[in-house]
């Protein structure tokens, strides 16, 4: 009897394809590799046709829905580089621990209402105790990692950053009463927001994408209610930093060319690097303490 064979990708490929012929009825019979062919099928000359015919049938009713994709796209999802991050957080402790970076930094709402803008930053760089540090170095590089991995080493630190600033922001105008503050938790809150809503670049490849953004927000959510309700701490900076990364996040998955850009990155790094050296210059030079 005259045999056809049926190429397959994989052993694997092999044994479900030769079932579903099996299922129709058309004898086959697994073919290893050998002389330099992979995996296939083979099958009566007879039923070729036929069997080419059923094989492109179940792909075709057994294929992934165009829509179902990963939500992290191909390529790096951690950037390391986020220990450059956690090392600069530990060195401004190191350097509050020997001089008044304080005063000079911590988020004091009065002091932010009479000008001393410089103040809804600096304060993302100053910890209360090692504790406190601890805990943000440690979901910082984690979070941080992911965002930087998913919009761009440069694109997703500034990013990050300012939801951080945002989360300041909330604070200073939402607060009733006057407000001291301190602390990284509010970017870190920020890169769970943009990491929440990074799923919404999918909307444009189908409508029904719409459940693993949903799903993606909700999650986010849950995550925020962990982390940032914790009696105690500073919610009104952890609310804002995450509606602010949620925002951030939203506008920069619509626009996937800037975060896939090498000129656009360096830009939003020079940036970064803009609004951690200049409000500290204008802190330690301008500044006389909180509330001043």
């Amino acid at each position: 009897m005259a045999f056809a064979r049926i190429p397959a990708r994989s052993r694997r490929q092999a044994m479900e394809w030769s079932l579903v012929l099996v299922s129709q009825d058309i004898e086959t019979t697994i073919d290893p590799p050998a002389d330099g062919a992979g995996w296939g099928l083979l099958v009566a000359e007879q039923d070729y046709r036929t069997a080419l015919g059923v094989l492109r049938q179940y792909q075709l009713e057994n294929r992934r829905p165009l829509w179902r994709q990963d939500v992290f796209g191909a390529g790096v999802l951690f950037d390391w580089a986020s220990l450059g991050w956690v090392f600069l957080v530990v060195l401004f402790y190191w350097g509050s621990s020997r001089g008044n970076l304080e005063a000079a930094g911590i988020m004091d709402s009065t002091a932010v209402a009479h000008g001393q803008w410089w103040r809804l930053f600096t304060a993302m760089w100053l910890h209360a105790d090692a504790g406190h540090l601890a805990t943000n170095a440690s979901f910082g590089l984690l979070l941080l990692g992911l965002v930087m991995g998913r919009y761009g080493t440069g694109v997703g630190l500034l990013a990050a950053y300012l939801a951080g600033a945002g989360g300041n922001v909330a604070a200073w105008l939402l607060s009733s009463a006057p407000h001291l503050s301190l602390g990284a938790s509010g970017m870190v809150l920020g890169c769970l927001g943009l990491l929440a809503v990074q799923s919404v670049s999918l909307w444009r490849q189908h409508p029904q994408a719409a459940k693993y953004i949903l799903t993606g927000i909700f999650a986010g959510v849950m995550l925020f209610g962990l982390l940032g309700l914790t009696p105690g701490t500073d919610v009104l900076a952890h609310a804002g930093g995450f509606v602010s990364g949620l925002l951030l996040g939203g506008v920069l998955t619509l626009v996937p060319r800037i975060t896939q850009s090498a000129w656009a990155n360096a830009v939003s790094a020079l940036a970064f690097a803009a609004l951690m050296l200049g409000p500290w210059w204008l802190a330690l030079t301008r500044t006389a303490g909180p509330g001043s």
